[in-house]
């Protein structure tokens, strides 16, 4: 069934610190802190929540359709990603903004400083989800980063019709308010996040994990290094990273985790099966420089499960890969 993914689309633009952050910030003058960092490296990738998610759907013959605002520079990007499989068809293109942009620096030790212009992405509060919901038969839709106005506006639209839906603040958490957030999650079949944005989450809320739990169907929290957490009424599924080969660019991980464990559910595999998808994929953005820039294939996919996960999972995810 098509999923729908409405968040920020834009290009990346990726720099490389031959440094650590951590050296150059003093715990004293953090109130005025003025820094230019010299880096060696400068990348200009294709991204954006949005089509990372679509991309990792369907690269893994899933059927994603992007939903988001863009300008009319969207073209070679829009030709790419539906080469790739995904639907582009229902993207609002604004006459006056360019696409948005991520600027992201990131030092040794893969952490990283990033802004983000929002361009034409101030204009997704021109989309409305229920068309595109019955123009496509879509059975979910997935509420990610980007305009926090059109975020709560698409929440309280997928309630009053009744829709499916995933809520997924990401790196909105820190723009968005309370109450924002609040009517955000209010419903949602999943909460996406990761350890310190649901910590970040529960204080401007005032509400407690439990509070946070009771609001949603599934919570899903990534772990960095130590995994990720599911917590529903099925109880709690903890699963661990896959195995790395190297390490590139974290930019985009959470993204492509999050296309694998929903297209692994659309398969009507296990929470922690589809986890493991999930945690695979991130794994292989983490080794390419760029967002889209890795590639599923069936029987490498597989055997790299079975190294990370064992034969079984590996045996229960092959047939439904593309």
């Amino acid at each position: 069934m098509p999923v729908l993914v409405a968040g920020s689309i834009a290009s990346d633009h990726l720099m490389h610190f031959p440094g650590r952050f951590a050296d150059q910030l003093l715990a004293d003058h953090l109130h005025k802190v003025s820094l230019s960092f010299l880096v060696d490296e400068l990348t200009i990738k294709r991204g954006g929540v949005a089509p990372n998610i679509c991309y990792a759907m369907a690269q893994l013959g899933g059927s994603p359709v992007l939903v988001g605002a863009v300008g009319e520079d969207f073209a070679e990007y829009r030709e790419f990603l539906e080469t790739h499989g995904v639907d582009c068809g229902h993207v609002y293109v604004s006459p006056t903004k360019h696409t948005a942009r991520f600027v992201c620096t990131t030092d040794t030790e893969m952490n990283q400083i990033g802004s983000f212009y929002a361009g034409a992405m101030s204009d997704s509060g021109e989309i409305e989800i229920s068309p595109i919901w019955d123009a496509t038969g879509a059975d979910l839709v997935v509420i990610s980063a980007y305009d926090p106005a059109a975020m709560v506006k698409h929440s309280e639209e997928c309630r009053d019709k009744d829709l499916r839906f995933v809520a997924d603040p990401s790196q909105q958490v820190t723009r968005m308010d309370g109450d924002q957030l609040k009517q955000l999650i209010e419903g949602a079949d999943l909460l996406f996040t990761n350890d310190y944005e649901r910590e970040l989450l529960e204080s401007k809320t005032g509400l407690s994990t439990a509070e946070i739990d009771a609001q949603v169907n599934v919570r899903v929290t990534t772990l960095g290094s130590r995994g990720v957490e599911i917590v529903g009424d099925f109880g709690t599924v903890h699963t661990p990273v896959a195995k790395e080969r190297s390490k590139a660019d974290p930019t985009g991980v959470g993204d492509a985790f999050r296309g694998g464990l929903l297209t692994a559910r659309e398969w009507g595999l296990s929470w922690e099966r589809s986890a493991e998808v999930g945690s695979l994929l991130a794994t292989m953005v983490l080794e390419t420089l760029g967002t889209q820039e890795y590639t599923v294939v069936k029987d490498e996919f597989a055997a790299r499960l079975a190294e990370s996960y064992g034969d079984d999972c590996a045996a229960e995810v092959l047939p439904h890969l593309a």
